[in-house]
């Protein structure tokens, strides 16, 4: 029986693994796909902006599957194959704040996961515009280290000279990845699936010692605030408190997102953020027989909760802007 191929998608907070996902499952392979998205928080915001496939999705919140969730992992891999559903190949999509080197651990070390999976390749998505900042984060550059193929996107936010720049750092820290340019992760499937290309000599090279069990442990600062409330926003208030935030904290705000609940709208909205930057678009619309429910994640530095929870309940709409 040969084997799964399997591709870890890597890369810090923000720098959009979730938009490259969507990318390889919107262009449609004729393969049947496991898909398994790992986020940080509590509260799972990535699973409802994954495109709707006939793909299998497993989500997996509240820890990174390097550390707290790692048997969750390794278990809901195995039940996927004991399923019997047909399966091509497995998509694992880290947490931005996972370091790689247990998540390849596991395929190597566990005897079912390394019996019935092959890992084909590491991608990890660079953000060019705070890549430099985030390289702060032992995370981040373990992301950068480990991967057989860089993704360097958004381009379209920084000149030439400062892409060159972060190339020439990118190749400096792993000299053996192949870097490819991107906005909005516009890469082919052949870019980025079946090419064959991590190889566990390369792996030891990096850290001789991944064959051995160990713990990973992230930065104590660094936390996760999960929000959901099933009242609607005003979207005025909301952006105005957001504005402020990023002004005050941005600097220790490594990512914000969410699906959100808008008074009057007929669709949900999608926001998302990195640092000071914040764009959003309108969703999908509103099913009438679902809640309408906002779910928002924080995550960041020495993050204040309950200021965070009390800037967000003063951004619900009064009763006049629900009646109109």
């Amino acid at each position: 029986m040969s084997k799964l191929k399997t591709t870890i998608l890597t890369g810090f907070l923000g720098a959009g693994k979730t938009t490259l996902l969507n990318r390889i499952l919107s262009l449609g392979s004729a393969e049947r796909v496991a898909v398994i998205v790992n986020e940080y928080g509590e509260v799972g915001i990535d699973g409802q902006l994954v495109v709707q496939t006939k793909d299998e999705i497993v989500e997996l919140n509240n820890g990174c599957i390097c550390c707290t969730v790692r048997d969750d992992l390794i278990a809901a891999i195995r039940s996927l194959l004991a399923s019997g559903r047909p399966i091509d190949r497995f998509i694992i999509e880290t947490s931005g704040l996972a370091d790689p080197a247990p998540v390849i651990q596991s395929f190597i070390l566990d005897e079912v996961l390394s019996a019935r999976l092959e890992l084909d390749a590491i991608v990890t998505v660079v953000d060019a515009r705070y890549i430099s900042r985030q390289l702060s984060q032992e995370e981040a550059v373990e992301q950068i280290s480990f991967a057989d193929v860089l993704l360097l996107n958004k381009i379209d936010l920084e000149d030439e000279y400062r892409l060159i720049e972060i190339e020439r750092d990118l190749t400096r820290r792993n000299p053996m990845a192949r870097i490819i340019r991107t906005s909005s992760c516009d890469v082919e499937l052949a870019d980025v699936l079946g090419i064959g290309a991590f190889d566990l000599k390369n792996i030891l090279a990096i850290d001789p010692n991944i064959l051995d069990e160990h713990a990973h442990e992230h930065d104590q600062r660094i936390g996760c605030v999960a929000i959901r409330d099933y009242e609607a926003l005003d979207p005025v208030a909301l952006n105005g408190w957001l504005t402020r935030l990023v002004q005050e904290i941005g600097t220790d705000l490594f990512r914000m997102k969410g699906v959100l609940n808008f008074a009057g709208e007929a669709r949900r909205y999608v926001f998302h953020g990195v640092h000071m930057t914040l764009e959003g678009r309108p969703g999908k619309i509103w099913h009438p027989s679902e809640a309408r429910v906002s779910d928002m994640v924080f995550i960041g530095r020495n993050l204040d909760e309950g200021g965070l929870r009390e800037g967000f309940r003063s951004c619900l709409a009064k009763p006049h802007a629900l009646a109109s």
